[in-house]
């Protein structure tokens, strides 16, 4: 790999200078971090980071090659990628190609050899900000410019620049259930734990509107993950208002859980750099058992007016920062969470969410 200085900037300054790794180009967009000691390949393809570039808190990353089957959708959906040390080199068998390839042909740029530590330290106490990564220019001021211009994550409408274009359908025909699926950026491993439960899954692009579901004659509703701002998606809002009103069981994961607290008046806010790992605690009220959760959400569901509300209650809390993690609908066969328990590659803890579901249309 050819030795290409690379300049990460970010909104309020603070500048780090590393090597180019991926394509040679520039890349903007807010940046994050994850902690995940494994599956990159996962989190690289995940829909809900469109727009963001993102920080590896683990050190090695490309260690174990790429495999197409590990991808949660169809292409590489961050905006850049910030790590420690990018190992071109793989002895896994299995892979299909090593993560330079893997970048090349997906166009993705990144910046490797940089103090990761220090930049997702400044991330926590800063703040999530834009920022810019390039191997193209050095010039401070130019790339200070085209930072400018880059909108804030807050009030960005992101779910229909990552949805379906058209319907598709997964899992055989005659399976036992009905699932209509809205796609606000959905990942294939929730597909599959939907496929290995004996269900027939329709999946719908975000816009579509309730009739148009409604022809599929599901036994249930599920709302999918997605990147953006809940606050900026009064469509998806109407959709699972209406989805309630029809009194079908319903599931929402991620942004999910978000969509469907606005659904009955309980507002989001913004996280002040978001939780985004493999390894974050959650307990269930309802059980009492604690979980280990994999997470990706910048946004969250506002506690306080969870808890003073007529129309839905608390079921699931954040043991790191006592944020919401899940909800359900009073009355209603309707709940969320906002953590991913269809995590790859785990941990597992939370898969029973899927089997709750399956009982409710039963």
């Amino acid at each position: 790999m050819p030795n290409t200085t690379a300049i990460l900037l970010l909104q309020d300054g603070t500048t780090f200078t590393g090597q180019a790794c991926g394509k040679i180009g520039t890349a903007t967009g807010e940046i994050c971090f994850n902690t995940s000691m494994t599956g990159y390949q996962e989190l690289f393809t995940d829909p809900s980071y469109f727009g963001q570039l993102l920080i590896s808190t683990n050190v090695h990353v490309g260690n174990y090659g790429i495999k197409e089957s590990e991808s949660e959708s169809d292409k590489i959906q961050i905006a850049g990628l910030i790590c420690r040390e990018y190992t071109n080199q793989y002895s896994r068998k299995q892979a299909d190609s090593s993560i330079e390839d893997y970048f090349i042909q997906n166009n993705l740029v990144g910046i490797t050899g940089i103090d990761t530590r220090a930049v997702v330290r400044h991330v926590r106490e800063k703040g999530a900000m834009n920022a810019i990564v390039s191997s193209e220019i050095s010039d401070i001021t130019a790339l200070t410019n085209q930072l400018h211009a880059i909108p804030n994550m807050e009030g960005l409408e992101l779910s229909s620049k990552v949805t379906t274009d058209t319907t598709y359908t997964i899992g055989e025909a005659d399976a036992k259930y009905k699932i209509a699926a809205l796609d606000f950026g959905i990942k294939k491993n929730i597909l599959r734990n939907f496929v290995s439960r004996d269900c027939f899954i329709k999946v719908f692009p975000a816009k579509t509107t309730f009739a148009e579901m409604q022809d599929f004659n599901a036994d249930g509703y599920f709302i999918s993950n997605g990147p953006g701002d809940p606050a900026a998606m009064d469509y998806a809002v109407e959709t699972v208002k209406q989805i309630l009103n029809a009194d079908k069981p319903l599931f929402g994961i991620c942004l999910g859980n978000q969509i469907l607290a606005r659904a009955v008046g309980i507002p989001t806010y913004k996280l002040h750099h978001g939780h985004r790992g493999g390894n974050h605690p959650v307990k269930n009220l309802k059980t009492g058992k604690c979980e280990i959760t994999t997470q990706n959400h910048g946004f969250a569901v506002d506690m306080e007016a969870l808890k003073n509300s007529d129309k839905a209650a608390l079921t699931h809390i954040n043991l790191n920062d006592n944020s919401v993690e899940g909800l359900e609908i009073i009355g209603k066969k309707a709940f969320s969470v906002q953590y991913h328990p269809e995590a790859a590659p785990g941990p597992h803890d939370s898969r029973y969410l899927f089997d709750d579901f399956i009982k409710m249309m039963i």
